[in-house]
């Protein structure tokens, strides 16, 4: 980043996750610069003219709306939330098609309009969406990710924390794999402090088990109630954000391109990602046991029959 006082950030697409998105880097004050965009040029406006009126009460950022994407020049970081939304009843990778067409006509010009910038993808299905983008726009892996399943880990270790009254930055256990119904936990290696999960008072294989059914139905359950997920996601991606913008090195579970890791290459995937101002800047490979060793096998294959 060229200048170190400045930190832009553009959000394309205004939908749900889009605008909840830009309101919490608002509130967040990471960025110094906030644009968004979405084809709907009246509704990113309005969005950002309603946003304008918080300014009183929150740190300065320059905001800015349009349909143009040529309004992400000199982004640092480029928030991709445009695509199909999922509904009642779909699944993640129904949405496929749909969006591989969207995609392929928002990242080429917006690779074009801010070429060094960082794209975080959060719009699903992510691991197939994050290789699409990583294609389209032609920029370094590092600098190409997806949310992956760093919301379905935050909700994991959520579930823990309400059996065993740890708080929940505590709790060391973490889903790998797709960001879908082919995703897993990992057990063998979940921990407080060291201390196995599987040692805790009360805290059976059967009470794991119930922990990641609730966790994987999670977003079905929400998007049958409200019609779609917004606040954990957002949240979750400011996180990111600062993350990058503070150069923090802080390990997540992102979709990035795969490089022999266990095996396994040319296809995005959630593991353990070090993230800084450069974006990713190595993966963890943590141990996996023979199961979850053929559970990340299968969900690489479900993820690379899409691409």
């Amino acid at each position: 980043m060229a200048d170190k006082s400045k930190f832009k950030v553009s959000v394309i697409g205004c939908g749900n996750v889009g605008a909840t998105v830009a309101y919490a880097l608002l509130l967040d004050g990471t960025p110094t610069d906030l644009t968004l965009i979405d084809l709907n040029k009246e509704k990113a406006q309005g969005i950002i003219l309603d946003m304008e009126h918080s300014l009183p009460f929150t740190q300065f950022v320059k905001l800015e709306a349009g349909d143009d994407l040529a309004l992400c020049k000199d982004s640092d970081v480029v928030i991709v939330t445009a695509g199909k939304k999922q509904e009642p009843g779909q699944t993640r990778l129904q949405l496929v098609e749909d969006n591989k067409k969207i995609f392929q006509g928002i990242i080429p010009k917006i690779a074009a309009a801010a070429p060094d910038s960082i794209l975080l993808i959060i719009a699903n299905p992510v691991d197939v969406l994050t290789h699409e983008a990583l294609k389209l726009s032609k920029f370094k892996p590092n600098k190409v990710f997806g949310s992956g399943t760093i919301l379905d880990t935050a909700r994991l270790q959520f579930h823990i924390s309400q059996k065993i009254g740890v708080h929940p930055r505590s709790i060391n256990a973490y889903i790998l794999g797709e960001h879908g119904d082919s995703s897993f936990p990992v057990w063998s290696s979940a921990n407080v402090t060291g201390k196995p999960l599987l040692e805790f008072p009360g805290f059976t294989q059967k009470a794991a088990d119930q922990c990641y059914e609730d966790t994987k139905n999670a977003a079905y359950r929400i998007i049958h109630d409200v019609g779609y997920t917004c606040y954990s996601i957002a949240t979750a991606t400011c996180e990111i954000t600062k993350n990058i913008a503070d150069d923090t090195h802080q390990a997540f579970m992102l979709s990035t391109l795969l490089n022999n890791y266990y095996g396994h290459s040319d296809v995005c995937v959630s593991v353990p990602c070090v993230l800084g101002s450069d974006g990713i800047i190595q993966t963890l490979q943590i141990p996996l046991n023979e199961e979850e060793k053929n559970k990340f096998t299968e969900s690489v294959k479900v993820i690379k029959s899409l691409l």
